[in-house]
Formats: structure tokens, sequence, C-alpha cells
């Protein structure tokens, strides 16, 4: 009964948010700051499915400037988790195909994210192009997942290196947002599903690494995040256990 439920207010919720979402937006659309705003609204979520998000982020992370934000991809609550410590104006990079689902996919547009074809080798490429410009015309961040795909359970997938030639190009840092695991951890018709952490790392500067050195900065950056998430998840256990959350 209380999955149903739960489901019934995440459905009327998103439509809601969605449909409101469309008309503010329409009176400046493509703004990059409405990704924050909305990610947030969507990150209210996280109550109803009984999780308890931590965030956590530098003292200074509201001044970084042009970044690029990488993120662990895990599964679909990553919009109720990781979408909350989204800083303004950061757009994420998503799949073209996000554009045909029923109100979110409208919004998503609006809101001023990039969609690419991922089938697409050439617009990849074209991607990334895109990416350097945005950095060198407009105060703007972007937000990707580098591993491309949710990793579902998978522990951290192996890093694309998309975001990494951007960021060497651009001449930006590199930011990681850690989340810790949600795989297998909600159960709908379970009140409480626990403790969340989300937190932002400080920015990794790239401005030693050339484009031949990609692979071995996308390698670095894994290795952080992946040191950084077992972490979260030790001290997840540990509270969750001690019952201090």
């Amino acid at each position: 009964m209380l999955s149903i439920l739960r489901m019934i207010i995440v459905v009327i919720y998103c439509i809601l948010v969605c449909i409101f979402g469309c008309i503010y937006c329409l009176f400046s659309p493509r703004n990059p700051k409405h990704v924050s705003t909305f990610g947030r609204l969507f990150g209210r979520l996280s109550s109803v499915f009984g999780l308890k998000v931590e965030l956590r982020k530098p003292a200074d992370a509201e001044s970084y400037g042009n970044a690029i934000y990488i993120a662990n991809h895990q599964n679909n609550y990553d919009m109720v988790t990781a979408a909350n410590i989204v800083q303004p104006p950061t757009v994420t990079v998503g799949k073209k195909s996000l554009v045909w689902i029923p109100f979110f996919g409208q919004i998503y547009w609006l809101t001023g994210n990039l969609l690419i074809d991922r089938n697409n080798r050439a617009a990849a490429h074209s991607t990334i192009a895109q990416v350097v410009k945005s950095f060198k015309t407009r105060k703007i961040s972007f937000w990707m997942f580098p591993e491309g795909t949710r990793s579902r359970g998978r522990g951290l997938l192996p890093f694309k290196t998309g975001a990494f030639h951007a960021a060497i190009a651009a001449g930006v840092p590199i930011i990681p947002v850690c989340v810790s695991n949600t795989s297998n951890k909600i159960k709908l018709n379970r009140w409480n599903n626990g403790l969340v952490i989300v937190e932002m790392l400080p920015p990794i500067d790239t401005s030693a690494w050339s484009k031949d050195q990609v692979r071995d900065l996308a390698k670095h950056c894994r290795e952080v995040m992946k040191a950084k998430i077992a972490e979260l998840d030790q001290e997840v256990a540990e509270r969750e256990s001690a019952g201090k959350v």
C-alpha cells in the first residue's frame, strides 16, 4: 500500500512541476539557472522515498565559476539525490531521446540542458566543441556522468573521455560529485530507507594536463571518486547501524 501511495504522489508531483516549469521557463527559455531551480524541486521527492539526503560541499563552492562537474550515475534516484547539489548556472548533458519523455522531456529542454546523440560519434565530437564554445562565450558550467550509463549496482564504471577532453580544451577545472550507494537501498514498501550522502569535492585543476593525457586524467578522477564513494558508503553503513540517521 505504501508503495502505491508513494508512486501516486511522485507521479502527480512530477507532472505538476513539469507543467509549471514549462510555463515558467517560457518567460526565459533555455536559461541555465533553471536547471538548479527545478533540480531542487525534484530533489524534494527524497523525503517521499524515505531518504535523508545529506549534502556536503566546500565552503567556497558558490564562487568556483566555469567548471565541469562529474558525478557517479547509479539509477533514476539520482534525480532526487544528486540534483540537490547542482550549482547555478549549470546545465547537464543528456541523451537526445530524453526530449520524448512526456512532460519531463519538455522541461529538460526548456531549462537549457544540452541534448546529444550518443550513437553518433561525429555528434559526440560536435558536443565537445559546443561545450568548449559555451565556456568561452557564457558564464556556465556543465554536469556530466562520465560513466555514460547507469551503473545499477555494478560499482563505478570506467569513464568515457568526453568530459575530460572538454575540460582540457576549455581550460576549466573538473569538480567531482560523489553520491553514496543507492542501489538496492530503496524499498518502496519500507517507510525509512536510510541515509544518502552527496559530497562535492574540491576542483581538480586541468591546466597541467595535455590532450595526450586525457585518459590519465580520466583515470585519476575515477580513482579519486572511487575512494571517496567507498568512504561515504562506509560512513553511511556505520551511522545506520548505530541508529544515527
